[in-house]
């Protein structure tokens, strides 16, 4: 059932409209008048509201601009006789969804109410989508600005996308928002990874195959093309796509045909393919395995994702969105992490990306004990990439033992903490006891520091 706001200054049209819309499931609230209107938008939120274009004319205030202002999910829909036609066109250009005409049949109206909720709905469900995709991605970091307003842009149009960068940095969570923000989105988004599949395999799944096209073949088969028709195809490295199996994905890019294996029929889809790689693509043109016509088809638009160590200034967003997720995954309540835990994440370089992220925030949530994730819960791999990273350079080929990165880190804290060990140890994540173990086991001597008073 729906909130529904009728507008309308003619007694006979509002009530066959209300008789209507009520037999549809949808509570219904009257108005004959703007100042009525006024009053009902300033009080009440509603789905959709029909308006008179009579009444907005009447007053010098722009209801539709003073009803999406309060309420900008709400859809209007303008009441117009003939007459009234370029005053409705006008609405629509200030953000009304349509306009009917007063002499249309109620039901049919009553069709164009259920198309505008369901309009409302797609943009609720799409906009929470962008509101998840854009923290798995990267919050709304700078590096990552220039991204999400190439993929605005590109969005509603049908062009071939190419996706570039580092493995983990978020390529198919990029295609699924670019598409889900499509006319296409409610149409399929097929997702396959080129490398996973071997040739003969990746082919028949691409591009589907006729009963006894090869063995084990006693069906025909539709492929994923045919199953994205209408929607997109997403395309991860495709730079270890075959040059048989390109020269036929190219064929689909430039005349929107295909012929599945082993069969003569040529069949038309409509797919929007967005592809993605990690690789150097014009150094594999040279190398003569893949093709540059095909480079040309799919670099219509080419956005690069940046690496995770580009964007650090997400990091806290992402940590805190991984962290939510974890929570909801494992059913625990970690509320955040300690500074040690923090100094470390910042100074780790993060080779596999937001993936990794995600895979070491998850690690360290079931191995944490307490509400906070502290270093002695990330993954060891971490903990010392991350310590060797925050401490001074030395030169060439004079490495640190893990023993003396420990040593380094319980100083260096110490130091930052003016030698207060209670503080120091909850820096460091550990216990008091187990910061004294570790400073007799270094030789580190406390006199050194300038002593809190009362530690």
């Amino acid at each position: 059932m729906a909130s529904i706001l009728i507008v309308e200054s003619e007694q006979s049209v509002r009530e066959g409209l209300t008789e209507t819309l009520v037999r549809f499931g949808h509570r219904v609230d009257l108005c004959s008048d703007s100042k009525c209107m006024l009053k009902q938008v300033s009080d009440n939120s509603y789905e959709v509201v029909l308006l008179d274009c009579r009444v907005a004319a009447e007053t010098d205030i722009d209801l539709i601009h003073f009803t999406l202002r309060r309420h900008p999910g709400t859809e209007i829909i303008m009441l117009a006789e003939v007459d009234d036609l370029d005053k409705a066109a006008e609405a629509i250009r200030r953000g009304a969804y349509f306009y009917v005409l007063k002499s249309m049949k109620m039901d049919d109206v009553a069709m164009l109410v259920e198309g505008a909720l369901k309009r409302r709905e797609d943009g609720q469900a799409l906009d929470a989508f962008q509101r998840a995709t854009t923290e798995d991605l990267v919050g709304t970091g700078g590096a990552m600005r220039r991204v999400l307003e190439l993929a605005s842009k590109v969005a509603p149009t049908s062009s071939t996308v190419l996706l570039t960068g580092e493995t983990g940095t978020g390529k198919e969570v990029l295609a699924n928002l670019i598409h889900q923000i499509s006319p296409r989105r409610s149409r399929a988004f097929v997702a396959v990874n080129c490398a996973a599949l071997p040739e003969t395999l990746l082919e028949s799944e691409l591009f589907g195959y006729k009963k006894g096209a090869f063995t084990g073949a006693t069906t025909d088969k539709k492929g994923l093309f045919e199953e994205a028709d209408k929607g997109t195809m997403f395309l991860d490295e495709v730079s270890e796509m075959t040059l048989m199996t390109q020269v036929k994905l190219l064929r689909v890019l430039q005349d929107g045909e295909l012929r599945r294996v082993g069969d003569t029929l040529t069949r038309r889809v409509d797919v929007r393919v967005i592809a993605a790689t990690n690789q150097d693509l014009r150094q594999r043109i040279e190398e003569k395995t893949f093709r540059e016509d095909l480079y040309f088809r799919l670099n219509v638009i080419q956005i690069r994702l940046p690496p995770l160590r580009e964007r650090m200034d997400a990091l806290p967003s992402l940590v805190r969105h991984f962290i939510d997720k974890c929570d909801r995954k494992l059913n625990k309540r970690i509320t955040g992490m300690d500074e040690s835990a923090q100094l470390i994440l910042e100074k780790y370089d993060y080779p596999g990306n937001i993936r990794e992220l995600e895979n070491m925030i998850e690690h360290a949530a079931i191995m944490a004990d307490s509400g906070l994730i502290r270093a002695i819960d990330l993954p060891e791999h971490v903990t010392v990439r991350g310590v060797r990273r925050a401490l001074p350079e030395r030169s060439e080929g004079d490495f640190l033992t893990i023993e003396e990165m420990e040593k380094r880190l319980i100083v260096d804290t110490l130091t930052r903490c003016n030698g207060n060990q209670t503080e120091t140890a909850k820096k460091l994540g550990i216990s008091r006891s187990t910061l004294w173990r570790k400073v007799s086991k270094h030789a580190i001597q406390l006199s050194q520091f300038e002593t809190s008073a009362g530690d």
